[in-house]
């Protein structure tokens, strides 16, 4: 994949950090890029017309995709971040040397924590159905630790919940026991919220788990190993000038207006100014 033309910044460092996602859940990996990397500028994409991916064959979501980095190699940004686990699992490895930019994906920063917290290797994941179809969290834990245990559970109603802003009371309580109650009593210590829609949950969740199992969140991780990343790249941005705050650009395929009043519910301050732009011609 050739870099496309558009927008170039002489210094590398001042260049935002590009995040995509199927739709609306990776604003949950920008709320906490914005709190890892204060300084850096963020250019996010959703691909809310052609939401959902977890239904998509895998050549449909490599495609998608590839549209998806054009557009955001033409705002000139110096690193990708997958925010999504399906296209993490399906499409970042083919994708990875077709661009000329460092790219991380939501999945391999969660397992490693994963791996690291439990205690008696026993490990849940839950996710969409193509995240959870695809092995892909289970092959990363295996790689890491052989004797791992790892079950998996599809949630699929937690991400209509969370998109309708149902984050507690009695409706996400009994769908999360509905989902969760086995999961429970089956051993694990650790828990990954393989969807970015479910650290939007987590009351919930760890409330049906229990206080004895752990919550990995991969998009707090995924922030982590970026900040790591950009470190050893020398592309981290040095710091924000005073009273200025680093420029954060957000754009969809479809219902800009909608996009924004979910993100208003989600980041630390509200936007305005989401465009919506043909992504097909990409």
């Amino acid at each position: 994949m050739k870099e496309a033309r558009g927008i170039q910044y002489q210094d590398r460092r001042e260049a935002p950090i590009g995040v995509f996602d199927s739709g609306v859940g990776g604003l949950t990996v920008v709320r906490e890029i914005l709190r890892q990397l204060p300084a850096e500028g963020i250019t996010y994409f959703g691909d809310t017309a052609r939401v959902p991916y977890g239904s998509k064959s895998r050549e449909t979501i490599v495609r998608y995709s590839r549209q998806i980095i054009r557009f955001l190699m033409t705002r000139g940004v110096k690193a990708i971040v997958v925010a999504c686990n399906t296209v993490s699992a399906y499409a970042l490895e083919e994708l990875r040397p077709e661009v000329e930019v460092p790219i991380i994906g939501v999945v391999k920063p969660g397992a490693k924590m994963a791996a690291s917290v439990t205690r008696n290797g026993k490990i849940g994941v839950i996710g969409t159905e193509g995240t959870i179809g695809s092995g892909i969290y289970t092959s990363f834990l295996r790689e890491l630790r052989p004797d791992i245990q790892v079950l998996g559970k599809a949630c699929p109603l937690f991400v209509p919940l969370a998109e309708e802003g149902w984050l507690e009371g009695e409706v996400p309580m009994l769908v999360a026991k509905s989902y969760l109650t086995k999961l429970r009593h089956s051993g694990i210590d650790t828990l990954i919220l393989g969807c970015t829609h479910y650290p939007l949950l987590r009351p919930a969740i760890a409330e049906v788990m229990g206080p004895e199992v752990t919550l990995v969140n991969p998009a707090y991780e995924t922030a982590v190993s970026l900040r790591s990343l950009l470190q050893e790249q020398r592309l981290d941005k040095q710091g924000a000038e005073e009273g200025k705050a680093p420029l954060c650009e957000f754009f969809v395929s479809d219902a800009a207006e909608w996009f924004n009043r979910f993100a208003g519910r989600i980041l630390p301050t509200g936007i305005a100014n989401t465009r919506q732009i043909p992504i097909e011609e990409y």
